[in-house]
């Protein structure tokens, strides 16, 4: 039995790699450049050298080729950068001289990078979906008129009303009133200050 499941298992992972090919992981961005690849990968040698450096002086040369190969690395993305943005702007003004919308909008998304996510499906009562534009309308409008159009509630809380003439003086200060305030505040201050002194 296990045998003839090995077998099975190696024709059918042979056939799908035969018929489809092996996945290809492409774990950067597709506007990085090939060269700026290798100095990610000369940069990660780096680093493994500063982690495998038994000295304190092989450590410190360690780390000084480190951080020049990463300044490199984050210049070389920089410029990358710069090209794949004016590549695509370019792409955008031909796509709006020759009126192809399709090209223009796709790559005003690529520019934009807002990608929306996905509308999830409305549900009915049953939670089975429904696709149909009007029936999802219609479902809408029953949800609200259920959660809005509830009855009253039986027991009301009692609350009472506030008082709304709250005591304000709401004339100008005097000359007197303002010296008092700042003769409080500049008292405030400085017994803040002792307390800080003697703690």
């Amino acid at each position: 039995m296990e045998d003839n499941w090995k077998g099975i298992k190696e024709t059918l992972t042979s056939t799908c790699q035969d018929a489809l090919g092996l996945k290809k992981r492409h774990h950067h961005k597709e506007w990085i450049s090939v060269e700026t690849l290798d100095k990610i990968k000369e940069r990660k040698n780096k680093k493994i050298a500063i982690n495998n450096s038994r000295t304190r002086a092989e450590r410190v040369q360690a780390q000084a080729e480190y951080i020049e190969a990463n300044k490199q690395v984050k210049k070389s993305i920089r410029a990358d950068k710069q090209k794949y943005v004016e590549k695509l702007t370019t792409t955008t003004e031909k796509a709006t001289r020759k009126r192809n919308m399709k090209q223009l909008y796709d790559t005003t998304k690529k520019l934009t990078r807002k990608y929306s996510k996905p509308e999830r499906p409305i549900e009915d009562k049953e939670c089975k979906p429904i696709t149909g534009i009007q029936q999802q309308w219609n479902r809408w409008v029953e949800y609200f008129e259920e959660l809005l159009n509830r009855p009253a509630p039986m027991n009301p809380p009692d609350i009472e009303a506030q008082h709304t003439d709250i005591p304000i003086d709401v004339n100008p200060s005097t000359t007197e009133e303002i010296g008092m305030a700042g003769h409080q505040t500049n008292q405030e201050r400085e017994s803040s200050r002792t307390r800080q002194h003697t703690s």
